[in-house]
């Protein structure tokens, strides 16, 4: 069952998601890897105010694509993670409440992710542009100078994602290692 979510998610709905679950994102997401993440982590650390009011928002690991004419972008499909391991727990600190993209992350990520009550979501890799049409506007909030990895603000209707991490420490890549692990000394020779 998918469960339909909205975006800026509220503490009510991070803390009622769980490691497995899929969800239907609706609402505002916004764009950035690695260049947009230490600008936003170096501003933060100057004291000064965020090109966007983090406080329960959503940050998209997208791969840039170039939008063809007549589409709102171009192929949308998620980046790894880990290259914006470094600045997520300062993010999720300054009130960051989710995050979408592929592949594991760090143990301090983990644990932040806890410590903040917020989650990490799988967008699938290798449908770009399916997950595109989920993608109804999208504009350049800040650091347009980066090019394909500027600050994008997106709304969404129907974003598809499954829930990695939990607040309550939920993992589901852990959880499908332990489920499918074969014991030692019972495979065939």
């Amino acid at each position: 069952m998918q469960k339909k979510v909205t975006s800026p998610f509220s503490a009510d709905v991070v803390e009622n998601l769980r490691a497995g679950d899929q969800v239907l994102i609706s609402g505002v997401i916004y764009v950035g890897r690695d260049a947009a993440h230490k600008r936003l982590v170096e501003t933060l650390d100057k004291g000064e105010k965020l090109p966007f009011d983090i406080k329960g928002q959503t940050i998209y690991y997208m791969g840039p694509s170039p939008t063809k004419p007549g589409h709102v972008i171009g192929s949308a499909g998620p980046t790894t993670s880990g290259r914006m391991d470094a600045y997520t727990p300062r993010l999720l600190a300054a009130g960051l409440r989710a995050m979408i993209g592929k592949g594991s992350r760090t143990d301090k990520v983990k644990e932040a992710i806890k410590e903040y009550k917020s989650a990490y979501l799988a967008a699938v890799g290798g449908a770009a542009a399916l997950i595109a049409k989920a993608i109804v506007k999208s504009e350049i909030v800040a650091y347009e100078e980066l090019g394909p990895e500027a600050l994008l603000r997106l709304e969404v209707k129907d974003f598809p994602a499954v829930v990695i991490n939990d607040c309550k420490g939920g993992d589901l890549y852990q959880e499908g290692k332990a489920k499918y692990k074969i014991p030692a000394g019972s495979a065939k020779k």
